[in-house]
């Protein structure tokens, strides 16, 4: 039991170290979503050859980090097949049978970690922050460049086909009636500033969004269905009553400056 727990080890280990990667390579501008693909591709040593690899490699910063990734992956995938076998070797049919549902379970639970956008944001922001303390790189705060405070972000937000924004024009989204603004898409490896509403949402765009970090989450959870239409229609009437109130009390004040 103790390689099996060795294994789950080893496999967080990797994800994190792929975590520290992308934003490594998001410090160098690359989106997150291609660095995410990036980072993964040399730690399997997959190695897939397109436009954004050639971008990786004709970068002196990003080579390293992924010559850094690949020699990390190919140590890390022999320790895992070396776990298996240890784990494996010696045990009886019911034995094995409780590793393998062990090794099932914790490989789900390092699964879910790794598919929390929540966790993903919030460990981006920590990484970036130790990037930018202990190394060189060049990691811009473009939060702080945009003179962004309070509960407002600047934010990505990768695109399913399952999503509620999928497919559907900026227009009919009305993200404005939320009080998100779209600042740029980055569609298949290029980038559209300054979108227009006629501008429709693909499956695997990537949207610059800025706005309330807790709208925006909410935006990155919806689904295509009734449910995430319904979700819309209560954030844009919530944000209604706010800009009411705030224009009656801008006009309340300026009655009494007056007076």
């Amino acid at each position: 039991m103790f390689a099996i727990a060795s294994l789950l080890v080893i496999v967080l280990i990797g994800l994190l170290i792929t975590r520290v990667a992308t934003s490594a390579l998001v410090a160098t501008g690359l989106s997150s979503e291609y660095a995410r693909f990036q980072s993964r591709s040399a730690f399997t040593g997959v190695g897939f050859t397109t436009n954004e690899a050639e971008a990786v490699v004709s970068h002196p910063v990003r080579r390293r980090i992924v010559m850094a990734l690949m020699l990390l992956g190919n140590a890390g995938i022999a320790s895992v097949m070396a776990g298996i076998l240890l784990g494996f070797q010696g045990s009886d049919a019911t034995d094995a049978t409780q590793r393998v549902m062990v090794l099932a379970g914790g490989l789900v639970l390092i699964w879910g970690l790794a598919s929390s956008s929540r966790i993903d944001r919030q460990l981006r922001r920590l990484l970036t922050a130790i990037l930018a303390r202990f190394t060189d790189l060049e990691v811009r705060d473009y939060a702080r460049l945009l003179r962004v405070t309070g509960d407002y972000v600047v934010d990505e937000l990768a695109v399913t086909h399952d999503d509620w924004l999928c497919d559907r024009t900026l227009r009919e989204l009305g993200l404005r009636e939320e009080g998100v603004l779209v600042l740029g898409i980055v569609r298949r490896g290029s980038y559209l500033g300054t979108p227009q509403p006629e501008t429709r949402v693909a499956a695997r765009d990537v949207l610059l969004l800025y706005g309330r970090q807790d709208v925006i989450t909410d935006i990155d959870e919806r689904r295509r269905d009734l449910a995430g239409q319904l979700a819309h229609v209560d954030r844009a009437g919530e944000l209604a009553v706010v800009k009411k109130q705030e224009a009656e009390r801008h006009e309340r004040m300026e009655r009494e400056r007056v007076s």
